[in-house]
């Protein structure tokens, strides 16, 4: 475990902070403020405190960091006095909550220069999370992206991130046929690959409670444009005799707790579909696979509209691995849809940190 006598810093995990005497005081008393414990800051504790920053959208600013890094340095325990003693407190925390986790090395993304060279890939939702961080790392090894979201907005802020990167984008319903058509008419005369990962979650509501409004919803952006977009490349990919399809899946394709009625059943349909692609496309050169992601720190919010949906679920979760950033996941995808991936048809990939494994 952290020694905690070692100075804090913005550099240091969140869960150094927690289990540091000065720092975990500090950061529990924020979350206090905010009417959270400790339990909020699990699925990202192995960041470096600075992640959130970025991760918050505005609720955690640099400043309120360099206060945090300022304070502990000076030894500021609330409810005491600078340089109070606080010897012992951290192992009496950790006896009454059981092994501190080992803290892992950060992984660190290595990219493979070229890969994508001459390709071009449809990449959805990639304005934000996986999608964003999957048509990146695309760019980034050579290939042409037709980047594909909702927000025209999210997708200026892409292009402007990587001005030297050959991204073209598309902003659209992926429900829509107006805008499945501006895709393929984007990509021109070659499409190489497609990444499926636009997708939105529900309420976490049992069948019970679950509302046309939200079935209908989660199944046309999960399913249906899914199915729309593949449906309008797979000609291409014929026409080419080769091509490469990742869907996006999820946990909840491979149990039925880690979300409401209505995404459960989606990315299930999204697991048969693609597996139905594999078997029916694979002799003519087109490999259809999906990734299942586990806990992944993205811009897609759960809310709980159902009480028993919340007891259900939070309870499942009590054994959720730790949450990782969006690149970790692109690194899964990209696999599947590069040349590395050419014996692999027709499976669902548990990215998921060992979720799937409990």
């Amino acid at each position: 475990m952290p020694s905690s006598s070692a100075p804090l810093s913005a550099d240091s995990s969140i869960a150094t902070w927690l289990e540091h005497p000065v720092g975990g005081p500090l950061i529990r008393e924020l979350l206090a403020q905010g009417g959270q414990d400790a339990d909020a800051l699990r699925p990202v504790r192995r960041l470096a405190l600075k992640r959130l920053v970025a991760l918050s959208r505005g609720q955690f600013p640099a400043e309120l960091v360099d206060q945090l890094v300022a304070r502990a340095a000076a030894g500021e325990v609330p409810g005491g006095t600078p340089g109070g003693d606080v010897s012992g407190t951290t192992e009496h925390a950790v006896s009454e909550q059981g092994p501190v986790p080992v803290e892992l090395p950060e992984w660190t993304e290595r990219l493979d220069a070229g890969r994508f060279a001459g390709q071009t890939v449809v990449v959805t939702g990639a304005g934000s999370g996986i999608g964003r961080a999957t048509a990146s790392r695309i760019a980034r090894e050579g290939g042409r992206v037709i980047a594909v979201d909702i927000s025209a907005e999210r997708l200026d802020d892409f292009v402007a991130s990587l001005p030297e990167a050959d991204v073209t984008p598309v902003a659209g319903d992926i429900t829509s046929d107006e805008a499945i058509a501006a895709i393929v008419s984007a990509a021109g005369q070659r499409i190489d690959c497609l990444a499926n990962v636009a997708g939105i979650m529900d309420d976490m509501t049992p069948v019970g409670d679950v509302t046309d409004e939200v079935w209908n919803r989660v199944f046309a952006i999960n399913v249906t444009g899914t199915m729309k977009l593949t449906r309008a490349v797979v000609p291409v990919m014929l026409a080419q005799g080769k091509g490469a399809i990742v869907n996006v899946a999820s946990e909840a394709a491979l149990r039925g707790s880690a979300a409401g009625a209505a995404y459960t059943a989606s990315k299930h349909a999204v697991a048969g579909l693609t597996k139905s692609t594999a078997f029916m496309y694979g002799p003519s050169g087109i490999r259809t696979n999906a990734v299942a992601p586990g806990p992944t720190i993205t811009n897609i919010e759960a809310r709980f509209a159902s009480p028993l949906g919340a007891e259900r679920v939070r309870q499942a979760m009590a054994i959720l691995p730790d949450a990782v950033e969006a690149d970790a996941l692109a690194a899964s995808i990209t696999f599947l849809l590069s040349d590395d991936g050419v014996n692999v048809n027709g499976v669902i990939l548990p990215s998921d940190g060992g979720w799937s494994a409990a």
